[in-house]
């Protein structure tokens, strides 16, 4: 894999902010894949395969990372095998920390539990960056509705945190366009989205949000703590 240099890649990423800025999720991903070819990859939490299965119209052997935390519900694992035997041509990347989750909690305890953020920081940050490093681009299911912390998120931009392009397609999308594509395609959806998990983390760190609030309301419950670190 050929990486372009981190200068050429930023002047890129700016360009495509304001010439992608009214792209449909379609024309993002053709431009990632024309622009890109095999040094981008799409990350998935396994709430759903609406990113996956965008992109996989594009390029059907598409890398998908998926943070392997060690802490995720059992459906969410078993919604990532299930995209996997469902769009056989992709590559799950599973990222993985330096320490297991045993290993963690011997060494500093229950971090979810008394420093939330120093284990996202562990669990996903750095073994988010490592993987990415490997890429010129990702590919993400940020949509502007999600919070209020994600109301302009740009269908392009430049990720200065992990010195990458970010892709995000579906950034413009209302929850209403997302639910009718799950709905007219069929999309897999991890089954605790049907019981009112509307954003799924961490299991020690994800509830279903109270009625009237959005739908990351549920991740971090009680805490100021609104991000993982992942988008900012």
């Amino acid at each position: 894999m050929t990486t372009t240099d981190t200068k050429d890649l930023r002047a890129l990423a700016e360009r495509a902010e304001h010439e992608l800025a009214g792209a449909s999720a379609a024309e993002a991903l053709a431009w990632t894949t024309q622009t890109f070819g095999d040094r981008f990859i799409v990350a998935s939490n396994m709430q759903d395969a609406v990113l996956v299965h965008l992109a996989y119209q594009h390029k059907r052997d598409i890398d998908v990372l998926f943070l392997q935390t060690g802490y995720h519900f059992a459906e969410t694992i078993g919604t990532r095998d299930a995209v996997e035997a469902v769009y056989p041509e992709l590559r799950i990347v599973n990222a993985e920390a330096a320490q297991s989750v045993a290993e963690q909690e011997a060494e500093f305890g229950p971090l979810n539990k008394t420093d939330p953020g120093q284990c996202c920081f562990l669990r996903k940050v750095v073994p988010l960056r490592e993987t990415l490093s490997r890429y010129d681009a990702w590919v993400t299911g940020v949509r502007r509705v999600d919070a209020p912390t994600r109301a302009n998120t740009p269908i392009v931009q430049w990720d200065d945190r992990n010195g990458l392009v970010k892709v995000n397609p579906i950034a413009a999308w209302s929850d209403d366009e997302f639910n009718g594509f799950i709905a007219e395609n069929a999309i897999l959806e991890n089954p605790l989205v049907s019981t009112g998990y509307l954003s799924i983390g961490c299991a020690p760190c994800t509830a279903k949000p109270l009625p009237g609030q959005d739908a990351r309301s549920g991740r971090w419950a009680g805490q100021s703590k609104t991000e993982c670190g992942l988008h900012g």
